[in-house]
C-alpha cells in the first residue's frame, strides 16, 4: 500500500531546519563570515574584579589553620577554562590540544603582562568563525566579567597565585565603595562638619549642601552639611598636607599640627574619617583617626589654641586592618599591649563585608609596600597583629 504525505509543508520545513542545522555546524569550516557576532570587550576593563588563577587562594600570613577571613574563594581563570573549555571531546586531557587542564598548559597560550599578544584572550574575543573558542556555533559565549577576570590575569603576571597587582585595585575599590557613603568616611561629610561648625571661615552657599539622614530602625534624624567643589578639594588637600608634614617631624613642623576633629565636641554630629581614595586609607594607615582626630584636647599651645590630635601616631590604640577583620586583635606599636576583644565594626563584625572580601583587604594590606612595617609587624618586627582565634601573632 502506497504511503502519502498529509503534511507536505510540515515536511519541507524540517528538511530546511535540518539544512540549516548543518550549516551552523559547518559554518566554522566553511569561513562563513557572522557579521552580527562580536565578542569582544568592549569597555575597559575593570581592574578591581579580583582575578585569580584558582578559585581558592589563602592569602599571606593568615592563621595557623586558615579560616574565616583568610581565604578568597571566587570565580577564577581556572573554573572558567574548566566549564567552558575542557571536556573529553575538547581540551580536556586526550581531547583536542592544545589541553588546557593545568596552570603550565593554559601558560602555553599566554604571554604575561599582554592580554591583547596572548593566544588565550584572542581566542575568547574574537568573532572569527575560524579562531573563535569556544566555538561560535556551540552557542556559548564567556560573559563580559569572565573576560575581564582573564584579561586582569594576565595584564597582572598571569602568576599561579596573586600578588599586590592583583589584591591593591579590588581592596581599594571595596573600601571606597563599602565606606565612603554620603553619612560616613566621606571627605565633603567630615569637611562639612568643620564648615558648620564655623572652623573654615566665610563660606557661600554655594561652598556646601546640606542632607537629612533618617535611621529607619530607631527614627533618629541626623543633618548633615557637605562641602562641595571646588572648596572641598582645597580643605582636605590642606588638611592632609598639614597632617603629612606634622607627623614626619612634630617638633621642627609643630605649626602644622592638625586640630580639627572628626568627632564630638567640634562638630554637631559624629563623622568619620574620610576613605574616599586610596591616599586617604594610606593616611589613615599611617596616621590613625584614633590619633589625629580625638574628641577631647591632647594640646593646647601658647595663644591658647586647642589641638584635638595627638603627637605619636604610634600610641594608637585601632588601625584599619583590625577594624575590618574581627579575627584580628590590635597590640598599640608603642606599648605592644593587644586589645581584648575584636574591633571589627567597620565591617560590622564581617557581616557588611563578606569574608573573600575580608581576606582579599588582608592580603592588600600585608602585600602592600607602600604601608610601613611599623603597622605592619610593630617597631621591633614582633608583631602588633594577633589571631583570636589561635593566638598566632602576625611576624616578619
Amino acid at each position: 500500500m502506497k504511503k502519502t504525505v498529509s503534511n507536505p509543508k510540515g515536511l519541507i520545513s524540517l528538511i530546511c531546519l535540518l539544512l540549516f542545522s548543518l550549516l551552523l555546524i559547518q559554518c566554522k569550516k566553511d569561513g562563513t563570515n557572522a557579521s552580527g557576532i562580536s565578542r569582544a570587550l568592549v569597555n575597559a576593563p575593570d581592574s578591581t574584579l579580583f582575578s585569580p588563577f584558582y578559585d581558592s587562594t589563602v592569602v599571606p600570613y593568615a592563621d595557623t589553620k586558615p579560616s574565616v577571613n583568610d581565604i578568597v574563594v571566587t570565580k577564577s581563570v581556572r573554573s572558567i577554562i574548566r566549564n567552558n573549555c575542557v571536556s573529553a571531546g575538547c581540551h580536556g586531557g586526550g581531547g583536542v590540544k592544545p589541553y588546557l587542564d593545568s596552570y603550565e598548559s593554559v601558560m602555553t597560550m599566554v604571554t604575561p603582562g599582554n592580554p591583547e599578544a596572548s593566544e588565550l584572550f584572542q581566542l575568547v574575543t574574537t568573532s572569527d568563525l575560524n579562531k573563535a573558542m569556544p566555538p561560535v556555533n556551540y552557542g556559548v559565549d564567556l560573559t563580559v566579567s569572565e573576560k575581564n577576570i582573564i584579561y586582569n590575569w594576565i595584564k597582572n603576571g598571569a602568576k599561579p597565585n596573586p600578588g599586590i597587582e592583583d589584591y591593591r585595585p579590588a581592596a581599594i575599590a571595596l573600601i571606597g565603595i563599602g565606606c565612603s557613603s554620603g553619612n560616613c568616611h566621606n571627605q565633603a561629610t567630615a569637611s562639612g562638619a568643620w564648615a558648620r561648625k564655623g572652623l573654615l571661615g566665610a563660606l557661600t552657599s554655594a561652598d556646601s549642601s546640606t542632607f537629612v539622614f533618617t535611621n529607619l530602625t530607631s527614627g533618629a534624624v541626623t543633618t548633615y552639611s557637605q562641602l562641595k567643589n571646588p572648596k572641598l578639594t582645597s580643605v582636605w588637600t590642606a588638611y592632609k598636607d598639614s597632617v603629612k608634614k606634622f607627623y614626619t617631624d612634630t617638633l621642627a613642623n609643630a605649626s602644622f599640627r592638625p586640630y580639627k576633629t572628626f568627632a564630638l565636641p567640634i562638630s554637631f554630629s559624629s563623622t568619620r574619617g574620610p576613605l574616599n581614595t586610596y591616599d586617604d586609607i594610606l593616611m589613615d594607615v599611617m596616621y590613625p583617626k584614633s590619633t589625629r582626630s580625638n574628641t577631647t584636647v591632647q594640646f593646647t599651645d601658647g595663644n591658647g589654641k586647642k589641638y584635638y590630635a595627638k603627637g605619636d601616631p604610634l600610641t594608637a590604640t585601632s588601625s584599619m586592618l583590625s577594624r575590618v577583620d574581627s579575627t584580628l586583635l590590635l597590640a598599640s606599636p608603642r606599648t605592644k599591649i593587644f586589645a581584648t576583644k575584636h574591633q571589627g565594626d567597620m565591617a560590622y563584625a564581617d557581616g557588611g563585608l563578606k569574608s573573600s572580601e575580608v581576606a582579599i583587604i588582608k592580603g592588600w594590606y600585608f602585600g602592600d609596600p607602600n604601608i610601613p612595617a611599623v603597622w605592619k609587624f610593630g617597631t621591633d618586627g614582633t608583631g602588633i597583629f594577633k589571631y583570636s582565634i589561635s593566638g598566632k601573632i602576625i611576624t616578619k
